[in-house]
């Protein structure tokens, strides 16, 4: 087993074992910091795709915008953060056997599949895909007013979302 392979193995693990702490921990404030352990794990696991792009945008979107915005509206919900009620309710053993069926139905699906698992570009060399996804993302026909709109809509989101956690003195 190669080097690259043991890191890989570690940092899905790694990665798996943040995840079940996400929906196990009771305190929301170490649950927030788990999903960041998370996220980043699936940025490593970008990088190690070779779709670096990737990787950056999981660190800049979801740990640096997303899960520090749950992290101050956690923090804004005093209520919230200090409560210590149960996490599970009487059909979460239901929801893991659910879990187990559709993850063994993928690995199924997958195992018929003859071209997993190799390795193949599907890109020629000429191509550079980040170039090409900004200038769809930004030209004039594609989605620019959709990204526009939606800024607004998240901006406009973010300023409700204060006003309703505002203490009233």
């Amino acid at each position: 087993m190669s080097f690259e392979q043991v890191v890989f193995i570690l940092v899905a693990a790694g990665t798996l074992g943040a995840a079940l702490l996400v929906v196990t921990t009771r305190n929301l404030i170490h649950a927030a910091l788990w999903l960041i352990a998370a996220l980043f794990g699936v940025a490593i696991l970008f990088v190690f795709l070779n779709a670096g792009f990737f990787g950056v945008v999981q660190i800049v979107i979801y740990i640096g915008a997303i899960a520090i915005l749950m992290i101050f509206a956690i923090m804004l919900t005093r209520q919230i953060s200090s409560e210590k009620s149960a996490r599970f309710n009487k059909n979460w053993l239901w929801a893991f056997f659910i879990s187990i069926i559709f993850f063994a139905g993928i690995a199924y699906i997958l195992s018929l599949w003859p071209e997993f698992g190799t390795t193949k570009p599907i890109l020629s060399a000429e191509i550079d895909p980040v170039k090409q996804l900004g200038v769809a993302l930004v030209s004039p026909q594609a989605y620019l007013l959709a990204f526009e709109l939606a800024s607004v809509l998240l901006l406009a989101a973010l300023i409700g979302a204060v006003i309703i956690a505002w203490e009233q003195r």
